[in-house]
């Protein structure tokens, strides 16, 4: 299991068929940091497919992450492989400044 730390939190990745969540958060404190979805208004309206919605996804959580003043991360993939909609949130991520 992927652990994050307060100089390195954890990046979780949810998915389901239809949407895709990425929240950054603080274990050791136990909080969420940020957080971003595909249902965010100005994600959700674009017409793109699945894996293009995702990395626009990981392109909103890494801007509010470097926002909050976070650099790197832990990606922690849920037990997803890593490949399609969550590579493509990953390669968002990492576009947006956050390394990991």
């Amino acid at each position: 299991m992927v652990h994050g730390t307060a100089t390195a939190p954890r990046l979780s990745v949810f998915r389901s068929n239809s949407e895709i969540y990425a929240q950054v958060i603080d274990d050791v404190a136990g909080k969420t940091l940020v957080s971003a979805s595909s249902l965010i208004k100005e994600i959700a309206t674009q017409k793109v497919n699945k894996v293009e919605q995702a990395k626009l996804v990981g392109k909103a959580v890494g801007e509010k992450a470097i926002q909050a003043g976070i650099k790197a991360v832990c990606f922690d993939r849920n037990g997803y492989l890593y490949h399609g909609r969550v590579k493509s949130l990953a390669e968002g991520a990492r576009e947006a400044g956050l390394k990991f």
